[in-house]
């Protein structure tokens, strides 16, 4: 390995225990607590060190966020280049979807359940046109389109539909995630019941 690929390995390597630290402060503290002050603190590095790297804290939030969606946008579409019908694959999607967020509970938290900041240039930039969160959205769009297609569910608002269907999965997570002591019936009895039931409102 020469000097200057040790130099990026390590460079990479910091800003993943940078984002590590921060998505873990963001989950115990919220943003409007969270200061780089903190997260300096906490990993051993000065704070400038940390601006090298990201310049504020909606940088870290986005940063975060987009490497959440992107994880997940790499599973939806490969559930989708392996489906073979379109309901079974918009199925596995929303199974998918709510085992992802159960099995990264942190980077659900930051991404889908932390209220983010509004009114500033940084926010949401994860859901324009061209981010990771709008294309994990259209993983769904089109799913939901497909299904309209082929006569699997009857015409439907694809729009108003597809953000039905991402509030019935998302409920179901974040409540699972947050209040893992309520006394659930079987998580996969509930999960699936979820998906069955929001499926069987759209049939033709």
């Amino acid at each position: 390995m020469t000097v200057k690929e040790r130099r990026a390995r390590e460079k990479a390597e910091l800003r993943e225990e940078i984002l590590d630290a921060a998505r873990e402060l963001f989950v115990r503290e919220g943003y409007e607590n969270f200061s780089m002050r903190r997260l300096a603190e906490k990993i051993e590095y000065s704070p400038t060190t940390i601006y090298l790297y990201f310049k504020d804290k909606a940088d870290l939030l986005f940063s975060l966020c987009e490497e959440t969606f992107s994880r997940l946008v790499q599973q939806l579409e490969t559930i989708d280049s392996l489906a073979t019908d379109p309901l079974e694959g918009l199925r596995a999607g929303m199974l998918a979807y709510v085992e992802f967020g159960l099995k990264h509970p942190s980077n659900y938290l930051v991404t889908f359940v932390l209220p983010h900041p509004t009114g500033t240039g940084e926010s949401d930039r994860h859901l324009c046109p061209t981010g990771m969160g709008m294309r994990a959205f259209d993983c769904l769009h089109q799913a939901l389109a497909e299904c309209v297609r082929t006569g699997k569910f009857r015409k439907l608002d694809l729009d108003k539909t597809s953000q039905v269907i991402w509030a019935a999965v998302h409920g179901v997570t974040s409540l699972l995630i947050v209040h893992p002591d309520f006394p659930w019936v079987s998580r996969e009895d509930l999960v699936g019941q979820v998906i069955e039931t929001t499926i069987e409102g759209l049939k033709a």
